[in-house]
């Protein structure tokens, strides 16, 4: 039986969630792929961090070139986060015939067009369900099972921490301020939180969702982005009034003309609207589809072991693939 060799770049906290993933649901994973499943080789300079699983040293390299040349290596997974240098080791990997897997939001929004071009024409296959919601199944649901719609709107809360922010300030009463201080405590936000709190992560996720959706690449630079740090306790009480609930949301819709018109900002969003529930870490992205109408996927969008999850669900559907 062949075995299914793995490049991991980056044991990073996704990267050992991974990993971890992979130990702890072994035998489930290789019984989906029909074959076995290894993580050969791990890109990381830091060797001796304690992450809490335990890894051969010898499967540690610092130089990539040992990853992307290596014949025996099937599928690359890319877990450095940044644009650079995951955009250019992922090329690097794809135009020496591997498979890729990635978890990279910024570096799939900012080089999406490439990255897919490349793979095509090396005919290798390129997977990023993780890249937006986490451990929620979005974008294999949108070009798998609702594939047959034509897609008329999308709403997503894509980013967790200002979700959670958002909803301590209305349900607690609390100051902006105030929450992002505990929010980075309890480890809900980076010290420097600038690419959640000001959009930049949820306009990352709408570029990938919006050229999924309606096949139509906008640079995540192009998209009309605002963050919620002017959210104030006014704010709140002024949506309440309304009988809303201020969500920070990426959204995209088809216009009668064929344009779509896509933004990230808060939004103040009826209560009765299935979004307006979803509180704290949570993700949520609501989908309309001419065929298939309303539908919502929910969960964990972030987290080593979600993301390692659908991280290994890509290497699982690639393996098969593989295998024909």
């Amino acid at each position: 039986m062949k075995t299914i060799k793995i490049g991991l770049l980056g044991l990073g906290n996704i990267g050992t969630g991974t990993y971890k993933t992979l130990e702890m649901n072994k035998a489930e994973i290789e019984k989906a792929a029909g074959t076995r499943v290894e993580i050969t080789r791990i890109l990381e300079k830091d060797i001796n961090r304690d992450r809490g699983i335990a890894v051969p040293v010898d499967k540690f390299t610092s130089d990539p070139d040992e990853i992307f040349k290596d014949p025996e290596i099937d599928i690359v997974i890319e877990l450095l986060g940044g644009i650079e240098p995951a955009s250019t080791f992922m090329l690097s990997a794809m135009e020496n015939g591997k498979h890729v897997v990635s978890a990279n939001k910024a570096a799939i929004a900012a080089n999406y067009d490439k990255l897919m071009e490349t793979a095509s024409r090396n005919n290798v296959i390129f997977r990023f369900e993780a890249s937006v919601g986490g451990g929620i199944p979005i974008l294999g649901t949108l070009t798998g099972p609702l594939c047959a719609n034509k897609f008329e709107e999308v709403m997503g809360i894509v980013n967790g921490t200002t979700n959670y922010i958002l909803t301590k300030m209305t349900v607690e009463g609390l100051d902006y301020d105030t929450v992002l201080k505990d929010a980075q405590a309890k480890g809900f936000a980076e010290a420097d939180p600038t690419a959640d709190v000001e959009g930049i992560d949820a306009a990352n996720k709408l570029s990938i969702l919006m050229a999924l959706m309606f096949d139509k690449y906008v640079s995540p630079d192009s998209i009309p982005t605002t963050g919620i740090t002017h959210i104030t306790k006014e704010s709140i009480e002024a949506a309440r009034s309304k009988d809303c609930t201020i969500k920070l949301i990426a959204h995209a819709r088809k216009l009668e003309n064929g344009d779509i018109d896509y933004k990230v900002a808060p939004m103040e969003i009826a209560n009765d609207h299935p979004l307006a529930s979803i509180n704290n870490e949570f993700n949520a992205v609501f989908v309309t589809g001419n065929a298939v109408g309303d539908v919502m996927f929910y969960g964990k969008g972030a987290g080593p072991l979600p993301t390692g999850s659908a991280v290994l669900g890509d290497v699982i559907e690639i393996s098969k693939a593989i295998l024909k």
